[in-house]
């Protein structure tokens, strides 16, 4: 697990900031994009997912954003 406080003005700030550094990282093997959550820093035990991370008929993870209106897409991505 690692902590990177960043300076957002909102939370729709944050999950866009979080899925642009999760996607930079995709091709890392050691990072989990489905367990990307973003939280404030003086409420850290409430998380927000970044990514939907169902897990789709092929086994891949769902490339979609948390809460996505319509079906899920799979990820093509490492």
């Amino acid at each position: 697990m690692i902590h990177l406080p960043v300076a957002v003005t909102n939370l729709a700030e944050a999950l866009d900031l979080a899925r642009t550094l999760a996607r930079s990282l995709a091709s890392t093997p050691q990072v989990d994009l489905g367990g990307t959550t973003v939280s404030a820093e003086d409420a850290q035990h409430v998380r927000h997912w970044v990514f939907c991370d169902r897990i789709m008929p092929d086994r891949r993870r769902c490339a979609r954003e948390a809460d996505h209106a319509g079906a899920c897409l799979p990820n093509d991505g490492p």
